[in-house]
Order: structure tokens, then sequence, then C-alpha cells
């Protein structure tokens, strides 16, 4: 048997704060989406965005995580990717300043409860809450030099990490997708896009439709989704290729195919608020999953992707 319930900073609560956490931050992630509705502008899609990592533990954010913070730093201008706790900025000798707003973050995780008058074993599942802080809202922060690429080194690194995934990519023609009948990924010549990160934000998007093939990840959203699982196919194919970018240093464009999809989106949000919890969730699993299927080294993601790029192609400084 398995049976959830939430936590507060550590602490048990009740099935209506479980809810009240699902609804917290989609309704902060409705809003963001709101906001930049009329250009298909979303909170994905801001220049820079670095996947928020921890001040203590310096590990990056994953899923619903990720996207919660993204909107916080859209609402509130942030430019750093660094997060923490009142207490782990205090622990570094760090000061949030007073008057500012925590941002919320949410962690899984499970236990085993033998029951004492039984032999029944259930399996529990709880969702503890924190409030986080970045690295803009305290004083005394030092940050460490944070890594500078320029654009040869991000077109570099993303066509190494395309490549070694191993797909079947076909360029040509004047329509981007994915064909799941025909298991292959067509894309327009780099030319014929604005910038070059569209060229790759657009694979990079591609891919996680591919990944959600029968023989990979078996995504199927029918039963979960009915009518709008297409649209939010498409939003999780946007999250994953944001989260999938920003590891590797390219900065995702709008589309202006996926405007029709908005009202989609939000119509599903907004009635159910566990909705974007499960796409977020969707999303990060097919980034880990590409990651995983690098042929050559599956660790070439991110910053080290660039180094170790930088190492093979003797790229300079």
């Amino acid at each position: 048997m398995n049976h959830v319930h939430a936590t507060v900073n550590g602490r048990q609560s009740t099935s209506a704060a479980l809810k009240g956490h699902y609804s917290e931050i989609t309704n902060r992630i409705v809003q963001a989406i709101e906001s930049g509705a009329t250009m298909a502008d979303m909170p994905w899609h801001q220049v820079g965005n670095p996947i928020p990592s921890n001040v203590e533990s310096g590990k990056q954010y994953r899923g619903i995580n990720i996207l919660s913070l993204w909107a916080s730093s859209l609402k509130q201008g942030f430019s750093s990717g660094i997060w923490g706790t009142y207490k782990q900025w205090a622990d570094l000798g760090c000061q949030v300043r007073k008057g500012e707003r925590a941002s919320p973050v949410v962690f899984w995780d499970s236990y085993t409860d033998d029951q004492s008058d039984s032999e029944t074993t259930v399996q529990r599942t709880f969702c503890k809450r924190f409030s986080v802080f970045n690295s803009l809202q305290v004083e005394g922060y030092d940050p460490a030099p944070a890594l500078e690429l320029n654009q040869n080194h991000q077109i570099v690194a993303a066509e190494a990490f395309f490549l070694n995934i191993g797909a079947d990519l076909r360029v040509g023609g004047d329509v981007a997708g994915y064909s799941k009948s025909g298991d292959f990924i067509r894309v327009p010549e780099l030319k014929q896009f604005k910038r070059s990160e569209g060229y790759y934000s657009t694979i990079a998007h591609e891919h996680i439709h591919w990944s959600g093939h029968e023989s990979r990840l078996s995504r199927d959203l029918s039963g979960r989704f009915g009518d709008a699982s297409y649209a939010m196919e498409e939003l999780i194919a946007e999250l994953g290729a944001a989260f999938l970018c920003s590891d590797i240093g390219v900065t995702t464009s709008p589309r202006d195919d996926h405007a029709g999809y908005i009202s989609s989106w939000l119509r599903v949000l907004k009635n159910d608020h566990r909705a974007i919890f499960y796409a977020a969730s969707a999303a990060q699993k097919a980034v880990d999953y590409l990651k995983s299927v690098c042929e050559e080294d599956p660790v070439l993601v991110g910053s080290a992707l660039v180094m170790a790029t930088k190492k093979v192609f003797d790229i300079s400084e």
C-alpha cells in the first residue's frame, strides 16, 4: 500500500497542506505563463536562465523546482541561479535582507512503515516544502566566478551532445517535427533560423518527443490528460528542451507555432493542480534519459560537456 502526506520544513502536515503545495506552485507558474501569453514568451524562455542550484550542496534542483524558481526569478528579476534556505545562508555567514520574500521548493521521499499490529507493510510517500532565497536577496555572499561560454563553445557543446545521442536526425525541409511512426526527427537547416540558439533548442525539443517513443520511455498521456494529451506532450517537450538547453548553455526561443497551445495549457493547469508537476517530472525523466544514452560519455553534460568538448576539439579560450 502507498500513502501520501506532506511535511513543511520536516514536519508532517495534512492532505489539505499537500494540496496547498500543489496549488501554491501551480498558481505561480500559471501567473508567469499568463504574463507572457501574448508573445508566447514563457518563463522558461528567459535569456541566461541557469539551472537553479543549492548553495550548500551545489546540486541542481530538478523538475518542478526548476520551473518554480525560474518563475520566481522572472517575477523578481533575479539573474543568479544560486538558492538556499534561511538557515543555509546563515550557516555561511550571510544574512537574508529584511522584507525579502521566499520562494517555494518541494521534495519527495518515501519510507517503509512496518505496521506493529500486523504483517502489513505500508509504503509512505511524503512531500517536504522548503522556503528558499536567491543569492541576490542576501548580504555577505561572494559567489565563485561563473564559467563564461562564448557562442562557439555553446554550439560545439550542443552539436556534441546531440551527436552522441544517436537519434535519426534529418536536416532539411521547412518544418521541424518528430515522426513517431518513422521514429526520426526532421529539422530545417541552420541557415533558416534567425539565431543558432533557435536551431539547437528546436533539436532539443524534438529529442524530448523522440524520448517518449514506446521503445524508450513509452510516454502515453492519453489516459492522464485525454483530449489535452497532445498539448501536454508539447508542454513536456518545451520544459524538457528548456532544462536541457540551460544545462548545455543554449538559450531557448519562443516558437510561434506554440502560441495556440497556451490556452490549452492554462486550462489544464487551472483545473488540475498536479498537472504541471506531472509535466515537469516527465520532462526531467526525458532529459535524464537523453543524458544516459549519450554513446561516448554520459557525463558530457553542462559544464563537463563544454570542458570536454574544448579538449576534444582543441577550442581556444
